[in-house]
């Protein structure tokens, strides 16, 4: 059986329902809640959506700078993938570090 490199991306128009359906995750390993739910939206969506979606998260009071359990944070996480630098450019133009 063969393993999937990345989940599906789904491109096109999200409306901002469906974009508020990824501001909240439960963490089960100890990493912030907000590490999980942005982890989770760069797993399902385009560069431009995504840059849209940290926009939300932001807006909503959200922590940009939220770690995982192993102390790495959104940005660290996602400039560490090889096609991640587009996701990664709009975290630090909302401000994450």
């Amino acid at each position: 059986m063969q393993k999937k490199d990345k989940e599906k991306v789904f491109g096109g128009e999200w409306s901002e329902a469906q974009l508020r359906e990824f501001l909240s995750a439960n963490s089960y390993d100890g990493s912030d809640a907000d590490y999980v739910a942005a982890i989770r939206a760069y797993r399902h969506m385009v560069p431009e959506v995504f840059a849209e979606y940290v926009e939300l998260f932001k807006a909503e009071g959200h922590n940009l700078n939220a770690k995982n359990a192993e102390g790495a944070s959104i940005l660290q996480t996602i400039a560490s993938h090889s096609k991640g630098e587009e996701y990664a450019a709009a975290l630090r133009a909302a401000g994450a570090e």
